[in-house]
């Protein structure tokens, strides 16, 4: 199992000296997520400040992009951090796809499948020289001549790790991605019972030998003291009665009996009562989804709870560069 860091920036400028330090500190792999600014500018500046370590989108917004855009981009970005990128690409919901980004929305697992399979026939015919020729479903790419085509790259290989709670998304991930990129709202019975075996459908379906890699974030309230600690515990209780509020995240829930709650909070979201959702987030429900400890242990015990179910793990916790985190890695390694 790999451990990442993801971080939060407040200027796309701050990814360049946080992604070095993450490399020093010993990271797998340096996360950059797409809501005030765009992802693809941190990661070129990431790459430009490092020379190991992996460089990913967590996620980058793929219904707000056609595949043949994300394709050049992914493509130039693999080329300038010599074969570090991972793609990882989410879909976002419906409300900011058609209210924010002005796009039409469709049917988001289908359409995911066929945006990455479209995206990998441009790569192919840039490679290999082919004649793209993709008919899917949502999209149709059958020109690219010579003078649009960049040509191969030393590394065309791109791992495409797809964003999913429900079984549809994982299933689509399985079957033609490389990796999971598994929501923060998720419980060790959930991964278990739902997760790793709609993988595995995807993978039998597109008669694909292994599995696809599953990455999370994963709540974990750590501090010095058992008093800070506490204090990001219930930090976690708004964060999850936030996204339990969300119809979409309602089968986590279900899973484990709490499907009543999910519906309250909902209710309580919809009047705009967010000061009385936290307490309908019980400390049953809190430790099913959140991992305590301090810095010194915290690595151990995100280790236990995850290894043999996820490849990459990293903490619910914006990398700030602080030598703390060194402490979890050694922990994590040990």
């Amino acid at each position: 199992m790999k451990i990442d860091a993801e971080v939060q920036v407040g200027a796309p400028v701050e990814a360049a000296e946080l992604s070095k330090k993450a490399e020093e500190y010993g990271f797998d792999c340096f996360w950059v997520n797409e809501t005030k600014h765009d992802p693809f500018v941190q990661l070129s500046l990431a790459a430009q400040s490092t020379r190991r370590i992996s460089l990913g989108t967590s996620i980058a917004l793929a219904f707000t992009r056609s595949p043949t855009t994300l394709a050049y981009t992914a493509w130039d970005l693999q080329s300038l951090s010599a074969g570090r990128l991972i793609l990882g690409l989410g879909s976002q919901v419906k409300g900011h796809i058609e209210r924010r980004f002005g796009m039409k929305w469709d049917a988001p697992a289908p359409k995911m499948r066929d945006e990455v399979l479209a995206m990998k026939a441009v790569w192919e015919s840039w490679q290999e020289g082919k004649t793209l020729g993709y008919h899917g479903r949502y999209f149709r790419l059958d020109l690219m001549t010579p003078f649009f085509s960049p040509g191969p790259v030393e590394h065309p290989e791109i791992p495409i790790y797809v964003a999913g709670v429900n079984p549809g998304m994982c299933r689509v991930a399985g079957e033609v991605a490389e990796g999971l990129h598994v929501h923060p709202l998720h419980t060790v019975r959930y991964l278990t019972e739902v997760v790793r075996p709609a993988l595995e459908a995807g993978a039998a379906k597109a008669g694909r030998k292994g599995r696809a890699a599953a990455a999370a974030s994963v709540f974990a309230a750590v501090g010095e003291t058992r008093e800070e600690i506490r204090n990001v515990r219930e930090a976690y209780r708004e964060q999850i009665s936030f996204y339990a509020s969300t119809r979409s995240y309602r089968r986590v829930m279900e899973l484990h009996g709490w499907g009543d709650i999910c519906d309250r909070l909902h209710g309580l979201s919809t009047k705009g009562d967010w000061g009385r959702m936290p307490s309908e987030v019980t400390d049953d429900i809190l430790n099913e989804f959140v991992v305590e400890g301090t810095w010194d242990d915290i690595g151990v015990a995100v280790k236990g709870r995850y290894e043999n179910l996820l490849e990459r793990v990293r903490l619910y916790l914006p990398f700030d560069g602080n030598e703390n985190w060194k402490r979890m890695i050694e922990g994590f390694r040990a």
